[in-house]
């Protein structure tokens, strides 16, 4: 079919589009509590004639619109939680936060499940024209930030009857996403002791912060003797207390443990469980651990990151005023440092000369060309719960420009840019490179046997979820 259908489609929803990205940037709701968020999407959803379903595997926030009844089925996934202390006045170029220590949309996901349901929006009115013959699920992805819902979504079956997966990320550059990231696995760990005078009797208490600060201890020599794609990182939740004359009898801290895949990061584990009983032992506290979530790491799947490249190339890229352009130099003049986008830069000397010439050396305020795709095995050290999803169907994503050259991650910047103008053509360009990506899936069977092939390669191990059936979802 005519791509400019799409385009048009997309077009046409701009206000729906736009509104909503502003909407979920201002609830700046955290992980697995953004009910005004769901709702907003799935009002929508409706509106629009998809067949809805809410609390999707027990998850409030999670939720589905589907349209269409023939085969081939494509996901377009959606994401839309926020963080928590990045509250963070719109449009502007200085850190003025709204709300002292709110929450902010640091990572775009406003922009990122908006885009997503335009696209999907576009591909029902094709598919309703019947231009299009199969059928288009946009999945609401609650807690990507702080809860893995995708991960709950996968283990309870979700994904799995997809014929292929799309979805995108707001970002600095337009790029399609190669290579894979690690596995993660968060647990909580609780000791608890013996309150007592720490200088009346300090013998008869048992120290759970000592447990705990003995655990940290622990695994910074564990550091020394993990592989080079491991990493461990914690963070206190309890330190037992304000008084420094009390023996705390509580303490809890939070271990993210990360490994090449899930099976790697299991092993490590098992060694931070043990460094945790041996504190214990050492402090004649207790120990009980409770696992919060994990992630997969995301299998590549170049057919489709190759078709997604396709269409970032083909759709129209936006064009910036020069008032946006004079905005985004002013945000990007408070990054602490710049350089040349993309992370294969410097082993493809080729590239690196490509992307030097059209971000005129990195100093353009705004990256408005489309990153050549260089298939490569490269390895992320974050996570994402988009691996869990690449598991159980081939699944592919791209960058869009949504905020300036070498935005920081999770930055007040980021929040600052994600209501204006300059986002918003950002998300509507990524809602049509992801529709017509998904139109050509539909129309073209041979990708989708090609995209089935590698994923049947690159998959044949199977699927092991990072999360056991005890796991419940942690809300914030």
């Amino acid at each position: 079919m005519d791509n400019q259908f799409l385009y048009d489609a997309v077009e046409a929803a701009q206000k729906t589009i736009t509104d909503l990205s502003d909407a979920i940037w201002t609830y700046a709701e955290l992980s697995m509590e953004e009910y005004k968020s769901a709702a907003a999407y799935c009002d929508i959803l409706e509106k629009e004639g998809f067949q809805v379903k809410r609390q999707l595997c027990g998850l409030p926030t999670a939720f589905s619109g589907s349209f269409g009844t023939e085969k081939p089925v494509i996901g377009i996934l959606g994401e839309f939680d926020a963080l928590s202390g990045l509250s963070q006045q719109p449009g502007s170029a200085q850190h003025i936060p709204l709300v002292e220590g709110g929450c902010g949309h640091g990572c775009g996901h406003n922009l990122l499940g908006a885009g997503a349901l335009g696209a999907a929006i576009a591909l029902k009115q094709a598919i309703a024209a019947g231009k299009l013959h199969g059928t288009v699920v946009f999945y609401g992805c609650p807690g990507e930030e702080g809860c893995a819902g995708k991960t709950f979504m996968a283990r309870d079956g979700q994904f799995r009857d997809l014929d292929a997966a799309l979805t995108w990320h707001p970002g600095s550059t337009n790029e399609v996403t190669t290579g894979s990231n690690a596995a993660s696995l968060q647990v909580a760990y609780t000791f608890t002791g013996i309150a007592a005078h720490a200088a009346g009797d300090p013998q008869d208490g048992r120290s759970a912060l000592d447990a705990a600060e003995l655990m940290n201890v622990g695994v910074q020599f564990l550091r020394e003797h993990m592989e080079k794609k491991c990493s461990v990182h914690y963070s206190f939740l309890d330190a037992g207390g304000v008084s420094p004359n009390v023996v705390q009898p509580t303490a809890k801290v939070l271990y993210m443990v990360r490994g090449e895949n899930v099976r790697k990061a299991k092993a490590l584990l098992r060694r931070v469980d043990n460094i945790a009983r041996g504190a214990a032992l050492m402090t004649d506290t207790s120990v009980t651990s409770c696992q919060i979530d994990g992630t997969s790491s995301t299998l590549s799947n170049t057919v489709l990151e190759e078709l997604l490249q396709k269409h970032l190339e083909a759709a129209p890229l936006p064009a910036y005023t020069q008032e946006e352009l004079d905005f985004a130099r002013s945000v990007k003049a408070t990054y602490p440092a710049s350089g040349l986008p993309g992370h294969k830069t410097a082993d493809y000397p080729k590239l690196r000369a490509f992307v030097a010439e059209k971000s005129e050396n990195g100093t353009k305020a705004i990256n408005d060309f489309v990153m050549p795709y260089v298939p490569d095995n490269h390895f992320e050290p974050g996570s994402t719960d988009v691996g869990d999803v690449s598991w159980l169907t081939p699944t592919a994503q791209f960058t869009a420009v949504t905020w300036t050259s070498n935005s920081p991650g999770h930055s007040w910047q980021n929040v600052s840019m994600g209501k204006t103008t300059i986002a918003h053509k950002g998300e509507l360009y990524a809602a049509k490179v992801l529709a017509a990506a998904a139109a050509e899936l539909m129309e073209n069977p041979g990708v989708l046997v090609q995209a089935r092939k590698e994923f049947d390669i690159t998959a044949a191990e199977g699927y092991d979820c990072p999360i056991g059936p005890e796991v419940v979802p942690v809300v914030g």
